[in-house]
């Protein structure tokens, strides 16, 4: 009885911990959020196409883009301080809230941004000094990271991938 407990209990444990040390953005992002379908926990193509998306996802995205980019060598050599990081947090955060108040997608799609607009906001987190865990540089290649895999996995011909440094 012992030995079936044990494998019982461990495994749950396992992905209790996994989901509390990964999901408080994301489910944050998916209660604020929902439509009634559960979140894919691993970003992927449709069917081997990228998702559709709409004017305003892609939008916002470009923006986020545009706020990064001229940031990053600046973030690998040291030379962005705390306040710098905190500016750039919260408008990535604002980008990111307008983008999840009009989003107008279908739901499997729906659920693949919000996988990418989770790790958006971790990263954004981080450089606002609300994660300890991970330092803003970090957060900000987080951030840098997450921009790519829109561009992977959505639809937009206009999306210029960014070079992270890494």
């Amino acid at each position: 009885m012992k030995t079936s407990i044990r494998n019982f209990l461990i495994p749950a444990l396992a992905v209790a911990a996994l989901a509390t040390a990964s999901g408080g953005t994301a489910l944050a992002q998916a209660s604020a959020h929902d439509h009634d379908s559960a979140a894919p926990h691993v970003l992927s193509l449709n069917d081997g196409r990228k998702w559709p998306t709409d004017a305003p996802l892609r939008a916002g995205m470009k923006n986020i883009r545009d706020l990064v980019a001229p940031e990053l060598a600046a973030a690998h050599a040291g030379n962005l301080d705390a306040a710098r990081y905190q500016q750039l947090a919260a408008r990535i955060e604002s980008e990111v809230g307008g983008i999840v108040a009009n989003c107008k997608l279908e739901p499997e799609a729906d659920a693949m941004l919000h996988l990418v607009i989770a790790d958006i906001s971790q990263g954004a987190d981080a450089m606002a000094g609300k994660d300890a865990q991970l330092r803003p540089a970090l957060g900000l290649t987080k951030v840098a990271r997450a921009v790519n895999q829109y561009g992977s996995h959505f639809d937009d011909a206009g999306f210029k991938p960014l070079a992270d440094g890494h």
